[in-house]
């Protein structure tokens, strides 16, 4: 059934022209307007504040929210379209708001899936709203993309989701899993006090940015030896997670550079934050899924070309994974 945006005791009858069609190709404009602004996460107060001040039409706001529900089939077609047989690299990552929920506001995750295919373009694989991450919650995820014909995925880079690896090797048993570095570093300096961050960061610069595995075990153990015992927690957070942490050492340094980096995925969160930057609290979690299905739907329009050199990192991962790399598609 056809959304009708304007309620006809509020709409100003001088809006309907006697043309034929003109009246609905002004609905359609109004609507898509709405949604518009609605992707640049005005309330829905403020839009109908907008389209009072420019047209001279009195809209609630409940209707505002009505006619931005139109996009919610959109958003499970997408969410369930059928994805690439393969994908050579997924970065997981996670980014939080605040959601009005039972008359109390709570803290929602919007964890993402960023894949890059054979042909290494980058795209969203889903975006699922969830309370909090445990193993079950992330074997479902895996179960969505199985279903959504991933059959196999390389290398997966993720944060420190918890339950993540478990759910992986469940469904893609030859997935080879990397943590994010950079997420370590950062939580190992929390308990480094900042007079001694700059040595510190010396010293574990020459375990992340060694040449060989062989290289980092021995500048893991100077690092032990120099600050473990003032330090002993990011100590131990890296042996815990050495063999995540380390795994991009078994790539050329090219593939290296593209798995070491969440560029792709911070840059896609920064263009989040910049939407939702003006909604401290959303009222509830559809109005979140819909701000970010309508985000993504633009920062998407911006990802035409490859990654960079593409071309030789494809070639590293033929030699390494053979044939577990999709050479069916026809954009090779």
């Amino acid at each position: 059934m056809r959304l009708l945006l304007v309620d006809p005791l509020l709409f100003p009858w001088g809006f309907f022209m006697a043309k034929k069609g003109d009246s609905q190709m002004a609905i359609d404009r109004l609507e898509n307007q709405i949604i518009t602004m609605y992707a640049k996460d005005m309330s829905t107060r403020d839009i109908a504040d907008q389209i009072r001040e420019l047209y001279g039409i009195n809209v609630s706001s409940g209707l505002v929210s009505s006619t931005t529900d139109r996009i919610v089939p959109m958003i499970k077609e997408w969410q369930s379209r059928p994805l690439d047989r393969v994908y050579l690299i997924v970065f997981l990552d996670a980014i939080y708001f605040n959601v009005r929920q039972d008359s109390r506001i709570v803290n929602k995750a919007a964890y993402t899936a960023l894949g890059i295919n054979s042909s290494g373009y980058k795209d969203i694989l889903g975006t699922w709203i969830g309370d909090e991450e445990s193993a079950s919650f992330w074997l479902e995820v895996c179960d969505d993309l199985k279903s959504r014909s991933v059959d196999d995925i390389l290398i997966v880079y993720r944060d420190g989701l918890s339950g993540f690896s478990e759910a992986v090797k469940a469904v893609f048993p030859k997935t080879d899993m990397q943590l994010c570095v950079i997420h370590q570093i950062r939580n190992s300096l929390k308990y480094v006090p900042s007079k001694n961050r700059k040595a510190f960061m010396i010293d574990l610069k020459q375990v992340y940015q060694a040449l060989t595995i062989k290289q980092a075990e021995l500048a893991f153990d100077s690092l032990k030896q120099k600050w473990g015992e003032g330090y002993p927690i990011p100590i131990r957070q890296w042996e815990k997670n050495w063999v995540e942490l380390t795994s991009y050492f078994r790539y050329p340094m090219d593939v290296r550079r593209l798995i070491y980096t969440t560029n792709a995925v911070e840059s896609y969160n920064r263009q989040l934050r910049k939407v939702t930057k003006t909604k401290s609290v959303f009222p509830d979690e559809n109005s979140l899924r819909k701000v970010l299905y309508l985000a993504t739907m633009d920062i998407l329009k911006k990802w035409k070309v490859p990654v960079n050199d593409w071309a030789f990192c494809m070639s590293q991962f033929a030699l390494i994974f053979g044939d577990r790399i999709d050479m069916t598609r026809t954009d090779l």
